[in-house]
């Protein structure tokens, strides 16, 4: 069976980014003069973007609303997106083999279109993509599979020949679980591999290893 269309999440998949993400609550903060716990980063990992700078502002007593927290956070990754993210290695190689072949691709990322688009942008990817769908567009997180749907319909291929490329568990699930065919990729902030590997059709530790899906 011939790959038809492929959908990519970014953050971990695409660009090598996610410890930018991990460790951004900690980067923030001593940014504003305050020194984080040892755990914060790994009670931010478990929050959604608006609970984590809730948490922070009172946590932390930073005189400023969530609202405030969010944007200056924005800005501080949107840096990071526009001067220093690069794709994974391997990646650009990769997506050059998949559109000589034909296969139509569509980015779907949980980090916003502003954001996203910038760090796509700087990494110089989106030319291999028909176009990108976020969880905001979709108005679901990625525990559901209504971004992953959007990019097929807007793919127009078959569910069927069409493989999910995602770097966490929980993702993968959920397009495995709408009927997606479904390949790993490592990343460390994952660290369930085993179930990864065991759950996925495909695993890619390693794009620079990456042979052929079909």
């Amino acid at each position: 069976m011939r790959l038809q269309g492929a959908i990519f999440d970014m953050d971990g998949t695409l660009l090598d980014s996610m410890q930018a993400w991990g460790a951004l609550g900690s980067s923030f903060l001593r940014r504003q003069g305050k020194e984080p716990g040892e755990d914060l980063d790994r009670i931010l990992w478990t929050m959604s973007f608006r609970e984590g700078a809730a948490y922070c502002a009172e946590r932390y007593g930073l005189g400023m609303d969530p609202e405030e927290v969010m944007r200056l956070m924005r800005t501080e990754i949107a840096d990071f997106y526009r001067f220093r993210v690069v794709p994974k290695p391997g990646v650009e190689r990769m997506l050059a083999l998949l559109k000589m072949e034909g296969v139509w691709m569509y980015v779907a990322t949980a980090t916003d279109h502003p954001l996203a688009d910038i760090a796509m942008d700087h990494a110089g990817l989106m030319k291999y993509f028909r176009g990108m769908v976020t969880c905001g567009d979709a108005g679901r997180k990625k525990d559901d599979p209504k971004v992953y749907e959007m990019a097929l319909r807007r793919l127009r291929c078959k569910k069927e020949d069409t493989v999910v490329f995602e770097d966490a568990l929980f993702a993968l699930r959920t397009a495995k679980a709408a009927g997606f065919r479904t390949a790993a990729v490592y990343d460390p902030s994952e660290q369930d591999q085993d179930a990864m590997k065991a759950e996925a059709d495909y695993y890619i530790r390693s794009f620079e290893d990456w042979t052929e899906i079909g």
